[in-house]
């Protein structure tokens, strides 16, 4: 075999090596029940959970306990529209009352979720510019 076919099988080697190690590390997007079961079973890795966060008709929202500075709680309705528990050991997000859809990164621990990464979606800024065109 010549130089550069054992190079092209190397790199192709070490191309599939670094895939196969990633995609045993991803996460993946579950409900609470789910997220549960998984803790059941013992695994212990990070999941994504996914949900809308519940607010009155005044836009607060429902459920938030920020009474200590350096972590607060908060519930979550995800895909399956049951409620959960959030607890986050880190202050609040800034914005975090605007976002609409949450995205929380941790394992269940015991009836609550544990994050340890808050994801936020925002509303657009360019979403009341495209009605008021439209109008």
């Amino acid at each position: 075999m010549k130089k550069t076919h054992i190079i092209i099988l190397v790199i192709i080697a070490a191309s599939i090596a670094i895939i196969l190690s990633t995609a045993g590390d991803a996460s993946q997007y579950v409900s609470f029940e789910e997220a549960r079961e998984l803790a059941e079973e013992g695994n212990d890795k990070l999941i994504h959970v996914v949900g809308d966060l519940p607010k009155d008709s005044d836009g607060n929202i429902l459920g938030m306990d920020e009474s200590q500075k350096v972590m607060f709680s908060f519930d979550l309705v995800d895909i399956n529209q049951e409620v959960g528990r959030v607890i986050y050991q880190e202050p609040k997000p800034v914005d975090f009352e605007r976002a609409e859809k949450v995205v929380v990164v941790g394992k269940m621990e015991g009836e609550h979720f544990k994050a340890e990464k808050i994801l936020m979606k925002c509303p657009s800024k360019y979403v009341e510019d495209e009605l008021t065109e439209a109008s």
